[in-house]
């Protein structure tokens, strides 16, 4: 049951200098999709049984999946034609849904209820594919199977369902019941409304779910669920009601997309960081979006740029198996980085993406000019202090890299288990975290205790400090998986960075028989990355050229390069340059220059002094930093870099041609969050 790769069309590189494609290409790709998944249907369409693993939601869910995933896809890519799409798949989804909410039928979907509350899930795709193909599809159904559509989503009512996104699925599904003249709860939907505008946090930015007091989630759910599907009701389905809020959702939507690009390498690769990024080009959902509700700051060229550029990325470097079937993965399967609730349908939720195509082929989107990536332009370091992220981008190599000092998605109060796609204080565009390993000995981007009985700490809950400038800072109890009780240490973390590099300091409170280990980033590759290491520096470079690179700058005995396998989304082989510290005081200071850079040039000459807990550091620019670690410092006059600053602070920066930057020290108890 072999599929070849999408057959596309030929390269325009005059109206798509950045990726070649255009609305052509996209076109190709959904329907090769669509084409593929479809070998896989039951004999009434009523469910995409693929192969793989089960969801922890089992089989009949999974088989849903299947089917409203690509429903979705179908939708947009008939309603983006005005009705037209590969022949057979109309009949075939009509029939699909015919048998699938018939209870009596042997091919019937799973009831929507507490017992497979995934079906909430799928309804949410299935009433939105239904509402945009509504003169193709919903229109030409007997009225007795219209009926039968109506009653099976009626179970959404009443769920116990995650506080996150999911509170939109219901809101969808039932302005589809409310359009077509079926019950529905409008209480419900406005209740699910308004716990929304609780995860709203400004500039743009959603929380995707929980209570702020333990846990911050930011992701890419902001914008493929907490933009997309608000802005969607408010423009498209929700006629009054929507229109009154729409105001809101645009100035909402327009101020993410401020920042957004600048989640994006050169070579269109997102970033990776968060949960479901088996969704991969799904990021690329909220431009689209933006430009659908003319609630965009973003040039069309730009738009399809980015979008195009993600697309592109994942077609040329492979994320269908051999039956035409998106892995459950980043480019190939890779297993470790799955949450248990995706199954082989899952991967389908990058349809989202292809809600571009409800744009006419002649708007400007399609029609005009690629422009650049943010990484295509001038090197810039951007804070957003709304998820606690500050994103590095670089020219040279087309690398954006994020650090991390907001999202934890630490859901479970008292928990001892981190999640590497939260917990790590940097990621980026070309590089994954170290998966497979929990409790071991092996983390990238990290700062942890080593006891000799439980391994490796965490970090998991994250308690902001700040985050400003080239700047940011927080605090966490490193705590051990399995352990009942998190031990009273604690490590304070500031990071400011310059260009590709990251001057990382941490100020730890322990007892000093626990060692530290601290790590830079994993790089990988098909071949093992070639290690490099000195008295104070230790790097790895892959094939390509993609360098990591940790230097010790104060409170390091060994610095090392460990080699590994099957721990990257990214290549079987990698490696993660780290160092030890074995600690002689309760109280201690370390700080490292932490590089990931497009080819293994020396790192820069950075000169690093250490009063007590304050770090000043010296770049070849000439810029100087100071970073105030713990609740310690007596307030006072500072000199740095020859200049008289006056006051407590907790950083400082002096750049030549610039004026200084100075973020106040405030105790840590008002800022923990």
């Amino acid at each position: 049951m072999a599929s070849s790769g999408p057959v596309l069309p030929a390269e325009d590189r005059r109206l798509s200098p950045f990726t070649g494609y255009g609305r052509t290409h996209w076109l190709a790709v959904a329907d090769q999709l669509l084409l593929d998944a479809h070998r896989f249907a039951s004999p009434s369409g009523a469910r995409i049984a693929l192969p793989g693993k089960a969801s922890s939601s089992g089989a009949g869910s999974d088989h849903l999946e299947g089917f409203a995933r690509t429903f979705l896809l179908f939708a947009y890519r008939l309603t983006g034609s005005a009705g037209d799409a590969p022949a057979g798949l109309l009949e075939a989804y009509t029939d699909g849904i015919t048998a699938g909410t018939d209870p009596a039928h042997p091919e019937a979907w799973p009831a929507i209820g507490q017992e497979c509350r995934q079906t909430l899930v799928e309804a949410c795709s299935v009433a939105l594919g239904l509402h945009l193909t509504r003169p193709w599809l919903w229109d030409h159904l007997d009225p007795a199977v219209q009926e039968q559509v109506t009653r099976w989503f009626q179970g959404v009512w009443g769920l116990v369902i995650p506080d996150n996104n999911w509170h939109m699925f219901r809101v969808v599904v039932g302005e589809f019941l409310a359009s077509v003249g079926a019950p529905h709860d409008r209480a419900g939907m406005d209740a699910d409304l308004a716990r929304i505008e609780d995860f709203y946090v400004g500039d743009g930015w959603y929380r995707d779910g929980g209570d702020a007091r333990r846990a911050d989630n930011f992701d890419h759910y902001c914008g493929w669920a907490m933009h997309h599907y608000p802005v969607i009701w408010a423009a498209f389905m929700a006629g009054e009601r929507g229109t009154a809020r729409l105001p809101v959702y645009r100035e909402r939507l327009r101020r993410f997309l401020d920042d957004f690009p600048l989640f994006f390498g050169a070579d269109g690769a997102p970033m990776h960081q968060g949960r479901s990024l088996i969704y991969r080009f799904a990021a690329s959902t909220a431009p689209w979006i933006g430009a659908l509700a003319d609630a965009t700051p973003l040039a069309p060229g730009l738009t399809r740029r980015l979008a195009s550029g993600t697309l592109r990325h994942f077609v040329e470097r492979g994320f269908r198996d051999a039956d035409g079937i998106p892995t459950l993965g980043w480019y190939g399967a890779f297993p470790p980085m799955v949450q248990g609730y995706s199954g082989p349908g899952s991967p389908y939720w990058l349809s989202k993406a292809f809600v571009g195509l409800l744009l006419p082929d002649d708007h400007p989107c399609w029609t005009a000019v690629e422009e650049p990536l943010p990484v295509e332009g001038p090197d810039l370091v951007r804070p957003l202090a709304a998820p606690g992220f500050v994103l590095s981008a670089t020219r040279a190599d087309g690398v954006v890299r994020l650090v991390n000092h907001g999202s934890d998605n630490h859901l479970l109060p008292g928990s001892t288990t981190s999640d590497p796609h939260y917990a790590r204080f940097a990621y980026s565009t070309a590089t994954g975290p170290v998966l497979g390993d929990p409790g071991g000995a092996s983390a990238d981007n990290h700062a942890g205790l080593w006891d000799p009985g439980l391994g490796l700490s965490s970090r998991t809950r994250i308690h902001r400090l700040g985050v400003a400038d080239r700047y940011a800072a927080s605090w966490h109890r490193p705590v051990w998986p399995g352990t009942a009780e998190p031990p009273s240490a604690r490590i304070e973390t500031a990071s400011v960075l310059w260009g590709p590099w990251e001057l990382r300091a941490h100020l730890v409170d322990a007892p000093a028989e626990l060692a530290l280990r601290d790590s830079g980033w994993q790089v990988a590759d098909e071949r093992a990355p070639r290690p490099d290491s000195g008295p104070s520096r230790a790097t790895a470079t892959t094939a390509t050229g993609l360098t990591s690179t940790f230097v010790s700058l104060h409170g390091h005995d060994e610095v090392a390069v460990e080699a590994r396998e099957g721990s990257s989304a990214f290549g079987p082989r990698s490696a993660v340059p780290y160092a030890t510290a074995a600690r002689t005081a309760d109280r201690t200071v370390h700080v490292a220059l932490i590089g990931l850079t497009g080819d293994d040039a020396p790192p820069p000459s950075v000169r690093c002094e250490i009063d007590g807990s304050r770090v000043t550091a010296l770049f070849p620019d000439g810029t100087w930093v100071l970073v105030a670690l713990g609740d310690d410092q007596a307030p006072g006059a500072v000199e740095l870099g020859g200049t008289r600053l006056d006051g407590s602070m907790r950083y400082a920066r002096l750049s030549p041609g610039e004026p200084p930057v100075v973020i106040a020290f405030r105790p840590t108890a008002e800022v923990t969050g």
